[in-house]
């Protein structure tokens, strides 16, 4: 595992920009005897991906970051300082979640000039597709019947998704910020079968530091879908998938204590091919601490033979809309520790009348099972939790709008939960 870690960190001396996320690097030159005048900083650019679900490939194509230090400016007025595209590039975001790899798998997207001083925009701007059936510009590819799916980009994207994070950059000083773009959550699928992407993308600190391990090598040989997450109260912080090898990297963590939530649903009869298992209190104690909870020896695996069960309901939302991303949770509590053990956006229902949305989550039934870090002696024991086998709180969402809760049980099989009004916050 060290030789591991060392990997990590030779890499991190090595390139500017690092894993799993949208990188956005604002470098000011070096400081000096320069008579006192500022240096102009450089912002540095790069793409990368958290894990998506049910597709082989989700493709973006990037015309250009944009930069403003007014948060009301206009995307048509002066002020903007642009990297641009050119031609603008096509994207598989899913090349880009492998953070094992010796480059952190990176899209390097360019870089501008930028003057010190307080910056309160940041946008990426997208390209609409131009009508090309067999090969959109934004599209996702789907697993299992490997058909490409144009993907709509409202026109709000084209002119930049806007991301909420205000910065400053002084002279001499190079100040990094990460983009979590999560596809798993900003692609939605509508009842006529067209797909929407509605970004979730969160600005987070850039530091080296996380927790990392490996899964059974059969679930990876096996083609099971295996989702790696950090959490903390409940609350997913970072997601990732093991690569061809089965390790795995949950990278860019506040320090704090995490509960790392490892989750296959595929609806497979070997042994190991889905279930739930939980490492709580695992310590991520500084910005540039790797925690381990397990190595090539030590993996950690899936043991349930019970095969998963789906959930099923409609949602509305009231006032209605079509325009808002719902999203479905399933959280289990082990010894007191909550965990989303699945998250994904519920379907849009097309035509009228609008704000009306179906969803259809699988779920392991068996018994989850759950180890503590402890004081990280390797390898983690875990004990089967039966009491919580099947039994969940699904949670139902969307911003701006009250959460719904309600439990269920798929112990016995696929069930159908009642329908859900989401009811505005507002008076």
């Amino acid at each position: 595992m060290n030789r591991f870690l060392n990997v990590f960190k030779q890499s991190f001396r090595s390139f500017v920009t690092l894993l799993g996320l949208l990188m956005v690097a604002f470098v000011v030159g070096c400081g000096g005897s320069d008579g006192g005048s500022t240096q102009p900083g450089v912002l540095d650019v790069s793409l990368t991906d958290a894990p998506a679900c049910g597709f082989d490939e989700v493709n973006v194509t990037v015309s250009k970051v944009r930069i403003h230090q007014s948060d009301n400016a206009n995307e048509n007025g002066g002020g903007w300082r642009d990297i641009t595209l050119s031609p603008p590039r096509k994207i598989n975001l899913l090349n880009l979640n492998d953070p094992t790899q010796p480059n952190f798998a990176l899209e390097h997207l360019g870089e501008t000039p930028l003057e010190p001083g307080h910056y309160t925009q940041l946008r990426l701007v997208l390209i609409r597709n131009t009508g090309n059936p067999n090969s959109p510009e934004n599209s996702v590819v789907l697993s299992d019947t490997k058909e490409v799916k144009a993907l709509e980009t409202p026109s709000a994207i084209q002119s930049g998704i806007k991301l909420i994070h205000q910065f400053t950059v002084e002279s001499g000083q190079r100040v990094d910020l990460l983009l979590d773009f999560d596809a798993c959550k900003s692609v939605v699928k509508r009842s006529n079968g067209t797909y929407a992407l509605k970004p979730v993308i969160k600005v987070i600190p850039f530091e080296l530091n996380g927790i990392a391990g490996f899964v059974d090598k059969a679930l990876i040989d096996n083609n099971v879908n295996v989702v790696v997450s950090a959490q903390m109260n409940g609350e997913v912080v970072r997601t990732t998938v093991p690569n061809a090898e089965g390790k795995f990297f949950l990278a860019r963590l506040v320090p704090a204590d995490y509960d790392v939530v490892i989750m296959a649903d595929h609806p497979v009869s070997a042994t190991g091919g889905h279930g739930t298992a939980v490492v709580t209190d695992v310590p991520v104690p500084s910005s540039t601490s790797i925690t381990s909870i397990g190595t090539d020896t030590h993996r950690i695996g899936l043991d349930g033979t019970t095969p998963p069960a789906t959930i099923s309901g409609n949602v509305t939302l009231n006032p209605a809309t079509d325009e808002e991303t719902v999203f479905v949770t399933g959280k289990q509590t082990l010894d007191g520790h909550t965990v989303t053990v699945k998250s994904q956006p519920a379907m849009v229902v097309d035509g009228n009348p609008i704000g009306d949305f179906s969803y259809e989550m699988t779920l392991p039934s068996g018994a989850p099972k759950l180890g503590s870090y402890n004081s990280g002696t390797l390898p983690i024991v875990f004990t089967p939790q039966p009491a919580v086998a099947g039994h969940y709180d699904i949670e139902i969402s969307a911003n701006g709008y009250v959460t719904q809760s309600a439990a269920a049980d798929i112990s016995g099989g696929d069930t159908n939960m009642s329908d859900v009004d989401l009811l505005s916050v507002g008076p």
